[in-house]
């Protein structure tokens, strides 16, 4: 038995509260301005928003208000929205460039994975925790007599040892903030109740829900959360590596985000072009250059295969960020919407 833990928290996270913000103001001014340049950071804690990070845009966007309008789509309360946003640094702006000649806002690698255990091309285990959080979110916002406030998470331990089915799950760990008037036993009896929906048998699988008891303060009021803070949950659970960089509240022009989305690409391709039941893309890049300094493929598949997949990678896709951006169509993305959970969990590339 290898038993190995994957998880994903809900949008209502305070960590997932303020990448929303960043990639919803990212969001608005690539609406206006398609060159604009974006790193918008953001903290939230109680009922204060402090934005900061550098913008160069032609679009008119009321900064604070798009963030309290993020805040106000969560339930959350918000009083005071600090800012300290510049524009680009100058140095940056010149050796990245524009158009065909655009050259990778940053360096660094990223990393592509996708496997064959379920439709969405993610590990089982990690899609079964993004599918319960997806409940509990559907919950909060269609059902009025919800016990839930929103803020979740959920711990999906799976024996790796098994085929990637309900079988292969060990333990299933939900922590689920809730309403002052409704008991732990009740909120513990709502959480099966979505498991059993889901097709878990809970009489199979143990269950933890709620371990530390009574949760009725959650969200920004009991933590602090930050911009690109869950980057292992934004992308595979840690089932594979991920890039240095976060996503959320960068332009398709850093490579933190558009590279490591064609990584994905890249690697969905890969698996149902070869039938494999699984692959790991890596590409690399240098600031200010546009080509990638590397590519690396890793699969199941035993010998050269990894290697001359990785050379027709390299010949048969763009892999600038200008190519990339156009292939992926990443000016028009809503990003606030991928930024509520894993960025790969429609099944596709973003």
């Amino acid at each position: 038995m290898r038993l190995f833990s994957t998880e994903q928290v809900s949008k209502y996270h305070p960590d997932k509260y303020a990448d929303q913000i960043s990639d919803a103001i990212l969001t608005a001014c690539l609406k206006e301005d398609k060159n604009s340049r974006v790193a918008c950071e953001t903290m939230v804690k109680g009922n204060t928003i402090i934005l900061a990070g550098e913008i160069t845009t032609g679009a008119k966007v009321n900064y604070a208000q798009e963030a309290t309008r993020v805040a106000q789509k969560l339930g959350y309360k918000v009083d005071n929205v600090v800012t300290y946003i510049s524009t680009q640094s100058p140095e940056i702006a010149n050796g990245v460039g524009e158009g065909d000649l655009q050259g990778a806002g940053d360096q660094g690698m990223m990393y592509g994975y996708a496997c064959s255990d379920t439709e969405s091309l993610l590990p089982f285990g990690f899609d079964l925790a993004n599918r319960i959080i997806a409940a509990i979110e559907k919950d909060v916002e269609t059902n009025p007599d919800t016990p839930f406030k929103g803020d979740a998470k959920c711990q999906i331990t799976v024996d790796l040892d098994e085929e990637p089915t309900m079988d292969s799950v060990h333990t299933i760990l939900v922590s689920a903030c809730h309403k002052e008037d409704f008991t732990l036993k009740a909120v513990q009896h709502s959480i099966h109740e979505i498991l059993w929906e889901l097709g878990v048998d809970t009489k199979k699988v143990k269950v933890i829900a709620n371990p530390a008891g009574s949760w009725t303060i959650g969200g920004p009021t009991a933590d602090c959360g930050l911009t690109g803070r869950k980057i292992v949950c934004d992308q595979y659970g840690g089932y594979c590596p991920v890039g240095g960089g976060a996503f959320s509240g960068k332009d398709p022009s850093k490579v933190d985000r558009s590279g490591a989305y064609m990584a994905r690409k890249i690697a969905c391709d890969l698996l149902q072009k070869y039938d494999l039941k699984e692959c790991e893309v890596q590409i690399a890049y240098a600031i200010g250059q546009a080509e990638p300094m590397s590519v690396s493929i890793k699969t199941n598949v035993i010998g050269q295969f990894d290697a001359k997949a990785a050379e027709w990678v390299k010949e048969n896709y763009d892999l600038t960020p200008a190519g990339i951006i156009k292939h992926l169509n990443l000016l028009e993305e809503n990003y606030e919407r991928l930024a509520e959970g894993c960025h790969f969990r429609y099944g596709g590339v973003v």
